[in-house]
């Protein structure tokens, strides 16, 4: 390292926010980057250690080698930055603003002092590269003659497109909504990722000669058969969809919605995109209750307070976290530790172990309140699922005018696509793959969500580039140049 004394030297320092009055009134990004000088000395911090656990399995699944890329923006070799990062990361501009950073889990400075800033500094280096022109149109110089679709463009059909295009492969994106960009475009909202910054990196793509066609639903408006007649390889990333439902009494009452129907809704409408006044989900002076403690939850947290709500509450069926690590949570392993997202900065309720017993309506059939008891967790043993237990006496309820269910999603669609093919499925209800991320029907791959479950993007950006991989192999009949998870993607022509 360039500096092996500068953890000693320097404390940690993370970008700041703009105040919770000012950040509220808009849908923009709030961040307030380091200066330069304040990130060169963060870099710095990154030890000279033995086993970078930031890159193994328990940090990054990319890959990213982030010993060096710190090194190389302490010594202000932007480019050598830009090129280590964008070796393994296709896209370290969403990353570097959505990600959990487990890699900073398992900075090995961390068990003694707060870890290195790696994921401001992974989006630093990536927000440089466009503004120096680092990042620019890379045309692949051969064609392979092969065609490959791509269906879904969420952040693994697009790392896959981005790899396969490399290649040398004429790849179609084929979208079923109007924009590009799946969870990213609509399922994240635009304070936490600039919808701008996806185009950007579309239209990229677009000028390397990824092909994109929206509005199309492959299985609804266009016929499967076509794909697969049409291409020597299928990909299907089309995500995990399906949400968690809560099938209790009164779940048909006006006004409760799954939380992505609420994040869409509201990004097409930042967006400029007209909402019929009869299928508007607002949030404005109503009283909201979200349930489900994740990122979903926490984006419906800060959405719902930008849309002026009267109040929010997030409740969660899990007990609160511990502070610190505890046993069960050793290095270099993602803690889960109690939080306090920027959202939930902003004005939020929460409480812990709760459970929702009974939607209460109105005499209009419209959601007014719910009925919740507390409950305790008992652990057992460890050799099965744990187990709640309601604690006699603790029933409460909560208004509530505008519900919404944030907990998780179950499986892919099955309906469409999925059932006209007949695709196996694990127990889950994904997908199921082999090795090679092949499905059991010919030429057609999986990847992304669809396959693993619902997961990071970071984890979905990995799965796109390893089942490109495995398509480059298939359409070959060869195995090329082209790293997994680790490393460049280059095939053998081009080198």
């Amino acid at each position: 390292m360039g500096k092996i004394t500068g953890f000693k030297e320097f404390d940690r320092k993370d970008p700041s926010y703009r105040s919770v009055e000012e950040r509220i009134q808009n849908m923009d990004d709030f961040i307030c980057q380091v200066s330069d000088k304040d990130l060169n000395d963060q870099a710095s911090r990154c030890m000279d250690c033995g086993v970078p656990f930031c890159h193994s399995e328990y940090g990054c699944p990319l890959g990213n080698v982030i010993p060096e890329f710190n090194d190389q923006v302490y010594q202000g070799r932007w480019e050598e930055a830009f090129e280590t990062l964008f070796s393994t990361n296709n896209f370290p501009e969403f990353t570097g603003r959505i990600c959990p950073a487990p890699c900073e889990s398992a900075c090995v400075l961390g068990i003694v002092k707060p870890p290195v800033t790696i994921k401001n500094i992974e989006v630093t280096i990536s927000d440089k590269s466009y503004e120096k022109g680092y990042m620019k149109p890379r045309k692949p110089s051969f064609s392979t003659g092969k065609k490959v679709a791509i269906i879904g463009s969420g952040p693994a059909g697009l790392a896959a497109a981005d790899q396969l295009n490399k290649a040398g492969h004429k790849v179609t994106v084929f979208e079923r909504e109007n924009r590009i960009g799946g969870l990213l475009m609509y399922g994240i909202p635009n304070f936490k990722l600039d919808k701008a910054i996806v185009d950007r990196r579309v239209d990229l793509m677009t000028e390397e000669g990824v092909s994109f066609e929206t509005g199309v639903h492959v299985g609804v408006n266009k016929k499967t058969d076509e794909i697969l007649n049409d291409f020597d390889a299928v990909i299907l990333a089309i995500g995990s969809t399906k949400p968690r439902d809560l099938p209790i009494e009164g779940r048909e009452a006006k006004g409760i919605y799954f939380a992505m129907s609420f994040l869409t809704q509201n990004t097409k409408r930042v967006l400029g995109e007209t909402i019929p006044e009869d299928e508007a989900i607002l949030a404005t002076g109503k009283h909201v209750i979200v349930i489900g403690g994740g990122d979903t939850g926490s984006d419906c947290v800060g959405t719902s307070i930008r849309q002026k709500a009267a109040s929010v509450t997030q409740i969660e069926l899990l007990s609160k976290p511990p502070v610190d690590r505890d046993e069960t949570m050793p290095w270099p392993l993602y803690p889960r530790v109690f939080r306090i997202s920027s959202s939930q900065a902003e004005g939020c309720e929460r409480d812990f172990a709760v459970l929702t017993k009974r939607f209460v309506k109105n005499e209009a059939g419209e959601i007014k309140a719910l009925e919740c008891v507390r409950i305790e967790w008992d652990k057992g043993d460890g050799t099965a699922p744990p187990k709640f237990n309601e604690i006699e006496g603790s029933e409460f309820s909560l208004k509530a005018d505008l519900l919404l269910l944030a907990m998780g999603f179950v499986h892919p669609e099955h309906k469409g696509l999925l059932t006209d093919l007949n695709f196996e499925k694990d127990q889950r209800g994904n997908v199921r793959s082999d090795e090679r991320y092949a499905t059991n029907q010919e030429k057609v791959f999986v990847a992304g969500d669809v396959r693993r479950g619902q997961s990071l993007v970071v984890w979905a950006i990995s799965e796109g580039r390893e089942c490109a991989h495995h398509v480059d192999e298939y359409l070959m009949k060869r195995s090329s140049r082209l790293l997994q998870k680790k490393g460049s993607f280059l095939s053998e022509e081009a080198s």
